[in-house]
């Protein structure tokens, strides 16, 4: 049997569909489908830029020969000359990771939200999302449904309630097989109402629940052999 994952706070957001299920079929596409690596390593990386300084010749170097899987090297690859000269000016008074926090979806769904990292500036402190994949982003409604629920934990936080909210998307644009980078504020991101919002976490949690409920009744087979995925496939527990 098949097991569903509790999908992150951007999963939820990005695998969202307006029926329950469209939801219900999408989630378990993607559990009989799953991607085969992971981005978590780069998390890593930023925090050597940020808080040791580490040069991007070096990460660059780690990442060949460390990285067994040509396909996964060849995306890190491609990702860390955007990174590097995105934090090549920051010169931070601070750097840290976050605890998990979890946001209540409805009906007893609990998404859990792990920010990669905050740090200082003499402005204030900066709160970066990392968004990787490489078409099809967060956008409209997902991406205001996003902002949204995380607009709700950080606002539980004094701390972090005040951090500029900044999305990373490294996406190409349409048309292009080139990633750029483009910064988002989530401050220039508008919420959605409240009667909005719970409605498409209703539509999620149920087709969510539906998924659990198709996937428990298959029969176990055996796992079938790992084999490269596509890397824009979004993971559900990231």
């Amino acid at each position: 049997m098949a097991k569903l994952k509790v999908p992150s706070a951007q999963h939820l957001a990005r695998n969202w569909l307006d029926t329950s299920a469209k939801v219900q079929k999408g989630l378990v596409d993607l559990v009989k489908n799953p991607p085969t690596f992971s981005y978590i390593a780069l998390f890593g990386f930023v925090r050597d830029m940020l808080l040791f300084g580490v040069p991007r010749e070096q990460i660059e170097h780690a990442i060949r020969t460390k990285v067994k899987r040509e396909d996964v090297r060849g995306y890190y690859l491609e990702l860390l000359p955007l990174i590097a000269d995105h934090f090549a000016d920051e010169v931070p008074t601070f750097v840290m990771g976050v605890d998990r926090r979890y946001y209540a979806a409805g009906r007893g769904l609990m998404v859990p939200f792990d920010p990669p990292i905050v740090y200082g500036t003499r402005e204030g402190m900066v709160f970066p999302w990392f968004s990787f994949w490489k078409s099809n982003p967060l956008s409209d409604e997902r991406l205001s449904l996003f902002v949204t629920m995380i607009r709700e934990v950080l606002a539980e936080d004094p701390d972090l309630e005040a951090a500029d909210f900044q999305i990373l998307d490294f996406s190409a644009p349409k048309g292009s097989k080139i990633r750029e980078l483009k910064v988002i504020h989530a401050s220039d991101i508008p919420s959605l109402t409240e009667a909005r919002k719970i409605e498409m976490l209703e539509i999620f949690a149920e087709g969510y629940f539906a998924a659990e409920m198709e996937l428990g009744a298959e029969p176990s087979v055996a796992d079938e052999k790992e084999a490269p995925s596509d890397p824009d496939q979004p993971g559900l527990f990231d």
